[in-house]
C-alpha cells in the first residue's frame, strides 16, 4: 500500500493519506496529529501539525514535494 506524503511550507503541515477511497466523517485532534475518519472509523489521512517542529527530519527531506511511499 502506498501512502502520499506532503508538506506545507506555509502551514507548517505534513499530510499522510493513509486511503484514497473513503468519505470523511469526522477528526480527532492528540496533540500536534489530526486524524480524519471515515463513518467507520478508519483513518483517512492524518496532518502533522508544527511539523517542522515535531518531524523535522522529514520535512526538511520533503519540503515542498509530495511523495509516495510503498
Amino acid at each position: 500500500m502506498a501512502y502520499k506524503i506532503k508538506y506545507d511550507e506555509e502551514t507548517d503541515v505534513l499530510t499522510i493519506v493513509v486511503a484514497e477511497e473513503g468519505r470523511l466523517s469526522h477528526a480527532e485532534e492528540a496533540g500536534d496529529f489530526v486524524v480524519h475518519l471515515d463513518e467507520d472509523g478508519r483513518p483517512l489521512l492524518v496532518e502533522v501539525l508544527r511539523a517542522s517542529e515535531v518531524v523535522p527530519l522529514m520535512v526538511q527531506s520533503l519540503a515542498k514535494k509530495e511523495v509516495s511511499v510503498a
